[in-house]
């Protein structure tokens, strides 16, 4: 995997430094306990109790009063407007974003403009993000042409560009053929292929979740079966293929279904949701506030709930922010005709928070879905806290509380569904490779 010139550069110029009086979390080892560790060239030199208090000589020192110092965040599902649509988003722009909630790796999804289908596009957001970015940043490159859902691309070439795995976006894959052929075609390759459980027929003039919300509220609802109709029959390809398939955002029980008997059947198969769907539900629309309108859209209550205990189980492996900017001319319409979409960057990690204080799921279990469970799905070595492993880290305050004003987030869009809500959880210090890209508050906005 090609490693971008700032990164490998900082990993050679960060000061060595001590991160002393932390509370230490890895969800790989399970560590959980007071201590401190190490950074040198960029990865973690040392790590343990041993260094809750004294720092060896010569080294920088960070003093992390007592707040919690874990992996930095990996979001698996980021769109993003360059190029094609820099006034939603550039790479510069979601990366500050990104950097100020704890993710210190992107993974960008192909809708943009054009689509990234070809070798070049590849190497032009690799080359951006090394000019630009200051987080990691991963590309997935398109399945088939243009998102087009009819003409597979050359996945192989793709990969060895960079592609670390391949999805249509926002767009499923219609036809039975092309999608047998992508897994046929990937598993030669040990490809992941990520697909968008919606079907577009049944989806097509929907603009909420199907039920009682949508009747009482006029619009037009797509049903759970959509989605579940999609993820069967992939699962069934799966099972004739081999192929490695991740659904990318999960919505509803009748999928969990689905995804359990697919697992308990040892296939490739797994999937992650939005934390939209973790922590809203369609009546959070309310009087057809558009910052809420989504794709797959917020479910009831009832499946919001069972997205989380899949977390808490283990049944749903990652949670994405499903960061889609939208600017205020595509989102300021009619419900309807509103752009779907909401950011979700910059808010992912006290939003997760959520599932810990509210819904009562374990700390780690929460920061395993956002650190090495993707880390190991799409093949990165970042995600743990170990000796060796690269320094890129966050430390948490996670009894503060903040209340999100879009005005000061990092994003060039708006759109936040979280706007004016009370969060609980503030990133203090996000360190990539070494180096710190984020410091609270001397970079907040104000």
């Amino acid at each position: 995997m090609t490693k971008s010139a700032a990164t490998a550069t900082a990993e050679h110029s960060a000061t060595p430094t001590a991160y002393i009086n932390a509370h230490l979390i890895d969800p790989e080892s399970g560590r959980d306990e007071p201590g401190g560790i190490v950074v040198r060239d960029g990865r973690i030199e040392d790590i343990g109790e041993h260094l809750r208090r004294n720092a060896p000589s010569g080294l920088d020192v960070v003093d992390c009063g007592g707040n919690i110092l874990c992996p930095g965040l990996i979001d698996a599902q980021v769109f993003t407007g360059e190029p094609g649509s820099e006034h939603r988003e550039t790479l510069k722009t979601a990366s500050k974003a990104a950097a100020a909630g704890g993710v210190t790796s992107i993974i960008v999804m192909p809708d943009t403009d054009p689509v990234i289908d070809q070798v070049s596009l590849v190497d032009f957001i690799q080359r951006r993000a090394r000019d630009n970015a200051i987080v990691r940043v991963y590309t997935m490159a398109a399945t088939t042409r243009d998102l087009g859902g009819e003409e597979m691309t050359e996945i192989g070439l793709l990969q060895r560009a960079g592609a670390i795995a391949f999805s249509n976006g926002k767009s499923s894959i219609a036809n039975t053929r092309v999608m047998r052929n992508i897994l046929n075609y990937a598993k030669d390759h040990d490809a992941l292929i990520v697909h968008h459980t919606e079907d577009p027929y049944l989806s097509k003039t929907g603009t909420m979740n199907s039920g009682e919300v949508a009747a009482r509220l006029g619009l037009s609802g797509v049903s759970r079966i959509a989605e579940t109709i999609v993820l069967e029959r992939d699962v069934r390809l799966v099972e004739m293929t081999g192929g490695r398939y991740h659904a990318a955002t999960i919505t509803c029980k009748e999928s969990l279904d689905v995804i359990r008997q697919a697992k308990d059947n040892n296939l490739p198969v797994t999937c992650g949701v939005s934390i939209n769907h973790l922590t809203l539900n369609e009546n959070d629309i309310g009087s057809y506030r558009t910052f809420f309108k989504v794709r797959p859209p917020l479910r009831s209550e009832e499946d919001r709930a069972a997205m989380v205990r899949a977390i808490d189980d283990g049944d749903i492996d990652i949670i994405v922010s499903s960061h889609d900017p939208q600017d205020t001319d595509d989102k300021r319409r009619p419900f309807a005709e509103a752009a779907d979409g909401a950011i979700g960057l910059e808010t992912l990690l006290s939003c997760a928070l959520r599932l810990h204080y509210t819904d009562g799921v374990a700390l780690t279990t929460v920061l395993k879905a956002l650190t090495i469970n993707p880390a190991r799905l799409f093949g990165l070595e970042a995600g743990r806290l170990a000796v060796g492993a690269p320094a890129d880290l966050i430390v948490f305050d996670a009894g503060e509380p903040w209340v999100v004003n879009k005005a000061l987030l990092h994003a060039r869009s708006k759109n936040t569904p979280f706007d004016e809500a009370k969060l609980q959880g503030r990133v203090k210090r996000t360190v990539v490779a070494g180096v710190p890209v984020y410091r609270y508050p001397d970079d907040a906005r104000s």
